[in-house]
């Protein structure tokens, strides 16, 4: 063999052969995972992650449109000190003859607001619609110190009201309506008030 003396021993040819052989393996077996690919070991493809969630578009359009009427922060006075929490009124209306009002507490406003949501989704009301958006007759609705007087509008007319009463108005569909505060400013006896005079709407078939 090249590169053996002529003065080895037999076993001493033994034990060169085998540390060239061994050498000879190491440097031929691959290391890497480029080298792996290249020697053509066999290894399972994995498919691509999809990363990412899926985009607005793709998401359901949610069922009604929300608006916060009011927010405030409340305090209840208890044994050992006073305790703090907030206070939501949210509207929720589909635009089509349908809305409802929750009102409730949480410690957070994150948790009162979607504690209101839930208990407006509850306590939805629906009324009829008539002449392209507008309410079938006058009506005038009481709610503790509150006061809302309703009147029909002609087409072209628009929401004409002020305050909380706009609000409810717009999120149920009515594009034609004349309203009026008469009593309390409070607003949330207000959009009870006028959500009590939707509610007493006499029903008309479209």
């Amino acid at each position: 063999m090249a590169g053996l003396k002529p003065w080895l021993t037999a076993s001493e040819k033994e034990a060169w052969n085998f540390n060239f052989n061994n050498m000879d393996k190491k440097e031929t077996q691959p290391t890497t995972k480029e080298d792996k690919a290249k020697s053509g070991s066999k290894t399972r493809a994995r498919a691509p992650r999809r990363r990412g969630r899926r985009s607005d578009d793709d998401r359901e359009k949610e069922e009604f449109e929300q608006k916060i009427i009011d927010l405030a922060r409340v305090t209840r006075v208890m044994a050992g000190g006073k305790r703090m929490s907030f206070r939501a009124c949210v509207a929720l209306g589909d635009k089509n003859g349908r809305v409802g009002i929750g009102v409730a507490k949480g410690k957070d406003v994150t948790i009162a607001i979607n504690k209101a949501v839930s208990q407006a989704k509850k306590k939805m009301i629906s009324f009829s619609l008539v002449n392209e958006g507008t309410i079938p007759h006058q009506i005038s609705s009481k709610f503790g110190a509150a006061k809302i007087l309703l009147k029909p509008a002609p087409k072209g007319t628009g929401i004409i009201a002020g305050g909380v009463v706009r609000i409810v108005l717009d999120l149920a569909g009515v594009h034609n309506i004349s309203g009026k505060i008469i009593g309390s400013k409070n607003k949330i006896n207000n959009v009870k008030a006028t959500i009590k005079a939707l509610d007493s709407l006499k029903q008309v078939s479209r």
